[in-house]
């Protein structure tokens, strides 16, 4: 049978993989694939990054240069932007962008066009497997109708399986290797073969019943921390109104040693998850003619805290008789999460453009971003001298990094708003500091 020859090659580590997409998800995927012993072929349309990485240079924030050198050096691991190289593997990982469009409707162009790719170069024997965040249905209804257009039949001649990724950028503590991977396939023989490859790369992984349940599965886990995310925010600007310490509350609260898990408000959501991912599944409910609640007030919520910390930071300034029009105000981090350089989705720059409305004078400081492009816009930052801090009007803490010291701040600012809870536990002896 010819499950049979394709698990054969994966168990003899001969089986050729190739992963289409080469960021922050298929890059580290297909290095631990090749760190195992399997010979793989990154793709890529971007010839600038395919060359970097055949030379031995990351583009991945998380990724030493080591780490691409030595499969590089070896031979297991080499790039290319020729897409033909599909016809020759045993095994196709599709890791591709899944954004939303303006309407927060999933925007399926890169995956439409990758599975198109593939189907176009498909040969019998093959597993596909597509790695993206994603509706609980793309496979069987993106995936599968691409690859079948070549007359070839989904668990007869090919096999065909989703295995979502579980990346959290800057977590050195759970890498793709050793976080447990979620396998669903169209079929016994499709997760046959998904389990026995993702078997000998991946510490653990967990098979389910079918590719819709793996999907959805990955959506619930990010939509389950964007709704108590929405949550502690809520309970954030309940407390604001009434006087409360919304972290003190929290912090007592989270003693308890069961029924409850740990969030932090903050400025809002972002990155490429925790923002996007539960439209998906609100997407999805409308073909079903339901409403997933939770997810769209969690939303909204975490939607409105980049306006919040503005209307916070105005009544701060309002304290010095100073309005937000002309106000210097300094914003420290503007990646959407700590000691990170991943500013997609980020709230800061929500913050920045709502300042910047109120013709507040802004910059900001971040180390790991010292420009990008967004919105149409360059963003460049400025250096964090103690003269830019004292001169300021205020300084709006919108990203926690662990390298910026803090202390320094509270010495030198005339006002501090923290949206992160980042300086409970330095010293504030004249109470500069106003917490979110």
């Amino acid at each position: 049978m010819i499950i049979n020859e394709l698990l054969t090659k994966i168990e003899n580590k001969t089986a050729k993989i190739g992963v289409l997409g080469l960021g922050y998800v298929g890059l580290p995927m297909a290095l631990e694939a090749a760190e195992v012993g399997f010979p793989v072929t990154g793709i890529d349309l971007n010839a600038q990054k395919v060359d970097g990485l055949n030379r031995g240079i990351s583009h991945v924030k998380d990724i030493q240069d080591s780490e691409v050198l030595r499969p590089v050096e070896s031979g297991k691991f080499k790039s290319t932007t020729d897409l033909d190289v599909l016809r020759e593997l045993d095994v196709i990982i599709i890791a591709v962008p899944t954004p939303l469009d303006v309407h927060l409707v999933p925007d399926m162009a890169f995956v439409e066009s990758a599975s198109k790719m593939v189907g176009d170069r498909i040969q019998r024997g093959q597993l596909v497997c597509l790695k993206s965040t994603t509706y609980p249905g793309t496979t069987q209804d993106v995936l599968v109708p691409a690859l079948e257009k070549s007359g070839l039949k989904v668990e007869e001649d090919i096999f065909v399986c989703y295995a979502p990724e579980r990346v959290d950028p800057g977590n050195a503590k759970y890498t793709t290797k050793n976080t447990p991977k979620i396998v669903g396939g169209e079929g016994p023989n499709s997760l046959t073969a998904a389990s026995s490859l993702f078997g000998a790369i991946i510490d653990e992984i967990v098979p389910v019943s079918s590719c819709a349940a793996a999907e959805l599965a990955k959506v619930f886990e990010n939509t389950f921390r964007a709704v108590n995310v929405g949550l502690v925010n809520e309970l954030l600007i309940f407390c604001d109104k009434t006087g409360l310490d919304v972290w003190e509350v929290l912090d007592a609260a989270n003693t308890k040693p069961f029924g409850i898990m740990k969030f932090m408000p903050g400025p809002g959501v972002g990155g490429h998850c925790i923002p996007l991912d539960p439209h998906y599944l609100e997407w999805k409910a409308r073909e079903y003619k339901f409403r997933t609640r939770f997810i769209e007030v969690a939303g909204e919520v975490n939607r409105l805290m980049p306006g919040f910390c503005v209307q916070k930071a105005g009544r701060i300034l309002n304290d010095f008789c100073k309005p937000l029009k002309n106000a210097k105000v300094v914003v420290l981090g503007v990646a959407y999460k700590g000691d990170i350089d991943d500013w997609r989705e980020s709230p800061a720059l929500d913050i920045i453009l709502e300042l910047e409305s109120y013709n507040a004078d802004v910059v900001y400081h971040d180390p790991y971003l010292p420009e990008f492009h967004e919105h149409g816009k360059h963003f460049k930052g400025v250096e964090m001298t103690d003269d830019l801090i004292r001169s300021s009007d205020l300084v709006i803490i919108a990203t926690a990094h662990k390298i910026t010291d803090y202390q320094k701040v509270i010495d030198l600012a005339p006002a501090i708003l923290d949206t992160r809870g980042i300086t409970r536990n330095y010293q504030d002896p004249d109470k500069k500091v106003t917490l979110l």
